[in-house]
């Protein structure tokens, strides 16, 4: 008979058996962010379960390819994987990537339920949008500098934009902006151009509200201009926050695009919304009107980096200073209940120091009157009873004494 296994050998197993999710996708434990994000993305499109009905294999692997890229996309868990492995990684609390158009409808509708109750879901662009950018069969729309068009794309859908830039307003900056007054929920995409014509997505920027709007940008100006990732459980967030708060600039990572060079550049909206199409404005614009945004954006990028730098070590101070004050509370209390014990054991020794015995108070209480007892010359007693005065003769004898007359009434 075989022997009874625990859980934490059984998942030691399976830990064994699961790949580095580094060899999964392919890339090294230096690559960044963004090739990261490559390497998912192309792995997903060529085993993505539309494209190999029917294959267990492709669906296995493409199970294996979402797991890894669950891993390496946060960057709390990729340090605590590449510190402690899959130990320290909960399979349980990862937050998946959904591409909605491969979902039925009763799926959706759960995803969207548990979106409005503020669990955090991910979406990714669908692989069919990303299979027609690179065979090169989407439509492209031209777009002129400083010119918006407010248009509305269908759910999982994306319209495509090209936009020609010189040489002149490459070196001065491009900045592409999209909004949606109905806070519509979309992506920003841009496309590079391979050598067989089609389209590689290159970068990508989640709309977040702001204000009365949802908006998403992408400021390629000629020096590092970073993205703010939202955090990835706001249930944690809620039960810690100074670990929210600690983990508020961690998002903040560069792109890895920094400028444009000139010639056609290749942008597009995708509609992010779980049931309806999404309403938007798009916009491109040369940097070269904005020149003081564009200092001002510079330095405040500059000031938060260096401020995410000392926010990491001031935690570490603040974790030490915290854990001794949580010590010296935790002693205060104790100390606070000794001597409180002291004290009442000293009162009881002091109040031990008497021959007198202690009466109980009887049930009755002592606060009820007791009837007086008034002596005769004689030495004996007689119990006093209060009367009320009655009236005799026609006068009623107040306790002052005063003869009150009262007239005779007839019977």
């Amino acid at each position: 008979m075989p022997a009874h296994r625990s859980k934490s050998e059984k998942n030691g197993e399976e830990n064994q058996l699961r790949r580095d999710p580094y060899e999964v996708l392919g890339v090294s434990r230096s690559s960044t962010d963004q090739q990261i994000k490559s390497a998912y993305r192309k792995l997903a499109l060529k085993y993505h379960p539309d494209k190999n009905a029917n294959d267990s294999k492709a669906a296995d692997m493409f199970k294996e390819i979402t797991y890894s890229y669950n891993i390496l996309s946060d960057p709390d868990k990729r340090h605590q994987y590449d510190s402690d492995g899959f130990e320290a990684v909960e399979a349980e609390s990862q937050d998946l990537e959904l591409d909605l158009s491969s979902l039925g409808a009763m799926n959706t509708m759960f995803a969207a339920i548990f979106s409005k109750l503020g669990v955090p879901i991910k979406t990714v662009v669908s692989a069919t949008v990303l299979e027609e950018a690179i065979n090169g069969t989407v439509t492209i729309q031209p777009l002129g500098l400083g010119k918006p068009v407010s248009r509305k794309v269908e759910k999982q859908c994306a319209h495509f934009y090209s936009v020609r830039i010189t040489e002149k307003e490459a070196q001065a900056g491009i900045v592409c902006r999209v909004q949606s007054a109905d806070k519509s929920k979309f992506k920003l995409l841009y496309f590079d151009q391979d050598e067989n014509g089609g389209l590689n997505l290159a970068l990508q920027e989640d709309s977040a509200k702001k204000g009365k709007v949802t908006a998403a940008g992408m400021y390629f100006l000629g020096f590092p201009v970073y993205r703010l990732e939202p955090p990835s459980s706001t249930t944690a967030a809620k039960r810690d926050p100074d670990t929210a708060f600690f983990k508020k600039l961690e998002g903040f990572q560069p792109c890895e695009i920094t400028e444009l060079k000139a010639g056609f550049h290749t942008f597009a909206v995708y509609g992010d919304n779980f049931f309806k199409s999404a309403s938007y404005t798009i916009e491109v614009l040369c940097a070269a009107s904005f020149v003081n945004e564009k200092e001002n954006l510079r330095a405040i990028e500059a000031q938060i980096s260096s401020k995410r730098t000392e926010i990491s070590k001031f935690e570490t101070e603040y974790r030490q200073v915290l854990s001794q004050f949580t010590e010296m509370t935790s002693r205060y209390d104790q100390e606070m209940q000794a001597i409180d014990d002291l004290l009442k054991q000293r009162n009881e020794i002091h109040a031990a120091y008497t021959s007198t015995p202690q009466t109980k108070r009887g049930s009755s209480g002592s606060s009820r009157s007791k009837k007086r007892v008034v002596l005769k010359e004689d030495g004996h007693q007689i119990k006093d009873h209060k009367k009320t005065p009655s009236i005799k003769d026609g006068t009623k004898k107040k306790w002052f004494n005063i003869h009150v007359k009262v007239e005779k009434r007839k019977p």
